[in-house]
């Protein structure tokens, strides 16, 4: 039997009626060049918050635990987010630096998931990021950690009418 609530997530559209064609043969080799392309496809689309995105990390015993962030900066040393070292994601990073990112965009129907080794910048760029964010009021924060996620794989998945999704994987 079919729960009243399972009926009304049946309900729910998956995505939107029209979505941005993408091939893989076609896209650019450089995966930061582009997520550039689709990061600027969804500000034009509207997408509120493109930078959002979902960070992974797991526990000692394995278990994983997801949560928001944003992204601070993309570049040859990886793709760059902050938290504070004492919070649960910087004690988890600090005993696996390993962690994965996905970014959503519904309105095109695209995820961007991004996986590897996370690195812990320094001490210098970390206070300019504290400094940096809305809202800075001069003092110091010596717990706020700046890092950096190396990807060891990213997937480019492009949502499809037909149901015949488009994922573009590089491993690296």
């Amino acid at each position: 039997m079919t729960s009243a609530f399972r009926a009304q997530l049946r309900a729910l559209p998956d995505f939107p009626d029209t979505m941005p064609a993408f091939d893989p043969e076609t896209a650019p080799r450089d995966p930061e060049e582009l997520f550039r392309l689709w990061f600027a496809e969804a500000l034009a689309a509207g997408v509120r918050q493109p930078h959002a995105f979902s960070l992974a990390t797991a526990d000692p015993q394995g278990r994983p635990s997801s949560r928001m962030l944003i992204l601070k900066d993309l570049d040859g040393g990886g793709w760059q987010f902050a938290t504070a070292r004492t919070s649960r994601k910087g004690a988890e990073l600090a005993r696996n630096p390993q962690a994965a990112m996905n970014f959503y965009w519904p309105e095109l129907g695209r995820q961007i998931r991004v996986a590897g080794r996370v690195a812990l910048l320094s001490a210098e760029e970390s206070a300019a990021d504290w400094e940096a964010r809305p809202g800075a009021d001069g003092s110091a924060n010596p717990n706020w950690q700046l890092y950096a996620l190396a990807p060891s794989e990213i997937e480019f998945w492009q949502a499809s009418p037909d149901r015949h999704h488009i994922r573009h994987r590089l491993a690296f």
